[in-house]
């Protein structure tokens, strides 16, 4: 092995430990923290840990957290600003969604406000969210699963009590994923109400002729 190949393995590895060991509140690393563990090379770095990880169904994300996502490729000042963790390539079953600690409902509930909120075009009152986890959720489990999301960073709360996306939503969540299974789910359920509405028409239909062919008789 060359001696760059073997500097570039022994960055991969320790940035692997720097992203999948928590250290803080957060999962992953901040840009600023990569670059002080790595060199000013860690963006490449992370690049060939991708790769590596696509076998394992995993990869490296990059999010965002306060700032705008760049226009076009970020800078290396950008980068410095940003959050790496690892996330999911693909979709967790609903067993394994239980393994890892949330209820169906849990999950249920933030798939409902993050659908409302995206619906909402970004932005929504927590008043108008509450109102609509009532309908699905026991009254006091509303305030608290809200509280857990934002404590998590799948949404965020301002003064004005108006919610948004959280920066760990834009990570783990595939946001168009989400509504056009919530939208072809709908489809389904009006299918199978529209299916349901014909099946009556058509046996009240068939009783009306027997009863008209009874009295003929």
């Amino acid at each position: 092995m060359s001696k760059r190949k073997g500097a570039y393995a022994s960055k991969v590895k320790r940035a692997t430990h720097l992203l999948f060991f928590r250290r803080h509140q957060k999962p992953g690393a901040k840009g600023w923290e990569l670059r002080k563990a790595l060199g000013s090379d860690y963006p490449k770095v992370l690049s060939v840990l991708d790769d590596n990880l696509k076998n394992l169904d995993l990869q490296v994300k990059t999010v965002f957290e306060e700032e705008k996502t760049p226009a076009g490729k970020p800078s290396l000042d950008d980068l410095d600003k940003a959050r790496f963790l690892v996330t999911l390539r693909g979709d967790l079953t609903p067993k394994e969604a239980k393994m890892i600690g949330w209820r169906i409902d849990d999950l249920a509930g933030l798939a409902i406000i993050v659908s409302f909120i995206i619906a909402k075009r970004g932005q929504t009152n927590r008043k108008e969210v509450e109102k609509l986890l009532n309908e699905k959720l026991p009254d006091w489990k509303v305030g608290p699963n809200i509280d857990k999301y934002i404590r998590y960073g799948y949404i965020q709360q301002d003064d004005n009590t108006q919610l948004y996306l959280g920066w760990r939503t834009r990570a783990e969540i595939d946001e168009r994923a989400l509504i056009n299974m919530l939208l072809g789910s709908e489809r389904q359920g009006a299918t199978e109400s529209m299916t349901s509405e014909n099946e009556e028409e058509t046996e009240e239909s068939d009783a009306l002729s027997e009863t008209q062919d009874n009295k003929k008789e």
